[in-house]
Parts: C-alpha cells; sequence; structure tokens
C-alpha cells in the first residue's frame, strides 16, 4: 500500500489530507502544532508522525505549509530527503512559488508537483490545478490523481498559466462568498428571514453552476434563457450592469493575479 504524507494540518492540508484518506493509502500528518496534527490523524484513522518519519517512509508528501515556512521546511527535509534511495514525490501548494525555485529548495533530482486548490475540497467540490516537473514519471501523476481524486476535480495547466487559473479558482471562492451575502442582504431588505435568504442565495448559485457544467451552454446564453422581455430579471440585470457587476468580477481577478505575481518577486 502506498504511503501520503502531509505536512501541514491547517485549513487547505487537513481538507486534501481528508480527501485522501477516502482512498486505497496508508495516510500520514504531521504539523508544529501536535495537537492540531494529532486530532485530524485520529479524525481521519491516519497516523500521526514525526517529520522525520514522514520524510523517510512516504512515497508522495504534500506541502501544506506557508510560502515563508517553506525554506525552514526544506532546511529540516533535505538531508533526510537525500539518505532515501528512493526519493518521494512532493506535492506543493505553496502560492507563487515555481517548480524552478522548489527544485532550488530541495534538491534538482526531486520529483516535484506543484498544485493550486481551492477551499471547496474540503467538501469535494475543489478545483485543483497541477503542473509536474520533468523528473515525474507517469505512475507519480496517476498516484496523486488517485489520491486527490475525492478533493473535487483537477486539472493539468501550464506552469505560466497557473497563477492566473488561481486568481479565477483559488480567490474565486471569497468572490462567490461575497456575492452569495450581497444577494441575501437583498432578500433581507426585501423582508426574508436572514437564514433563508443565505439558504436561496447559496443553493440558487450551486444549482446554477452545475447547470451550467452539466448543459456546456455558455453562461451568457443562460442568463438570456431567465430573462423574459420586460421581466423583473432583465431588470435586475440591468442594474448589476449599470453598477459594473461584471466589470468589478474580472477587475477582482485581475487584481488577485498581480498580486501574485508580485509576491512571487519577493519570494
Amino acid at each position: 500500500m502506498k504511503k501520503i504524507g502531509c505536512i501541514g494540518c491547517g485549513n487547505m492540508g487537513g481538507a486534501l489530507a481528508s480527501a485522501i484518506a477516502k482512498t486505497k493509502v496508508s495516510l500520514y500528518v504531521t504539523d508544529k502544532d501536535e495537537g492540531k496534527a494529532s486530532a485530524l490523524a485520529e479524525r481521519l484513522g491516519a497516523k500521526f508522525v514525526s517529520l522525520f518519519a514522514l520524510a523517510e517512509e512516504c512515497d508522495m508528501i504534500l506541502l501544506g505549509v506557508k510560502p515563508q515556512g517553506l525554506a525552514a521546511l526544506s532546511a529540516e527535509m533535505l538531508p533526510l530527503l537525500k539518505n532515501r534511495k528512493t526519493p518521494p514525490v512532493l506535492v506543493s501548494m505553496c502560492a507563487g512559488v515555481c517548480l524552478e525555485k522548489l527544485s532550488a529548495l530541495f534538491g534538482a533530482e526531486v520529483k516535484i508537483i506543484r498544485i493550486m486548490p481551492n477551499t471547496p475540497a474540503a467538501v469535494g467540490e475543489g478545483m485543483i490545478l497541477y503542473v509536474p516537473n520533468a523528473l515525474c514519471e507517469e505512475a507519480d501523476v496517476a498516484l496523486f490523481l488517485e489520491a486527490l481524486a475525492p478533493a473535487g476535480k483537477l486539472s493539468a495547466i501550464p506552469e505560466d498559466k497557473i497563477d492566473a487559473a488561481s486568481a479565477v479558482s483559488g480567490c474565486g471562492p471569497a468572490f462567490v462568498y461575497m456575492f452569495i451575502e450581497a444577494l441575501a442582504d437583498g432578500g433581507v431588505l426585501c423582508g426574508l428571514p436572514r437564514d433563508k435568504a443565505l439558504t436561496y442565495a447559496a443553493q440558487t448559485l450551486s444549482g446554477a453552476a452545475e447547470y451550467l457544467m452539466i448543459s456546456g451552454e455558455h453562461p451568457g446564453k443562460l442568463k438570456d434563457n431567465v430573462c423574459s422581455p420586460g421581466g423583473t430579471t432583465i431588470e435586475g440585470v440591468r442594474t448589476l450592469e449599470e453598477n459594473g457587476f461584471r466589470s468589478a468580477a474580472s477587475e477582482a481577478v485581475i487584481a488577485a493575479y498581480k498580486k501574485t505575481l508580485d509576491l512571487a518577486k519577493k519570494k
């Protein structure tokens, strides 16, 4: 049985660990916060181990640390990795840290897959972008895809596009939550109870997104299908346009992308 380890048990690391736990692998977890790692391991039926044990034993290791903690982690792991006869595949979710930088930190001979997941992975509805380095073999990618499949959809992407894609899928959930909250606020203003307004708004977005994915129709066409001539929906659409809704959404993605590039320069 393959052994997969997760270093870091925060929101994203914990979400991916939860997905991996649903597959037929042996899962190891570790974190500087031992209480957090121990609790996650107990909940998932995983093994809480030291960084030393995880680095020595696992076939694939997810790096769920903040980018600023990556250098310190590599300093601890590098001697352990060099002592292994068969090095593991490292899977990094550190925003803005490219494959070249990761190779410089962990060794030019190390197999690395760079990923950008998003928080809906916690409920199996994530969007996970990934790009393997040239050393990764077909079997390595197959293990990765099998292990992360329960987290949601996975999409291979060229590395020079991963930051732009992450500005949509990685940052996008925050923008969507703001839209849900705004829809609910409108409902409350019109007299709905807050809990009902939130449920109606969230289910509407969930259902609309699912319909878009299944139908394959252009979103503009689906929007038109809801807008009856002289009706209520087209009046709402007109108001959104008048207030720059689409432009604001596009500018949010562009701003997030530019910020990612700025942060990458500082690493």
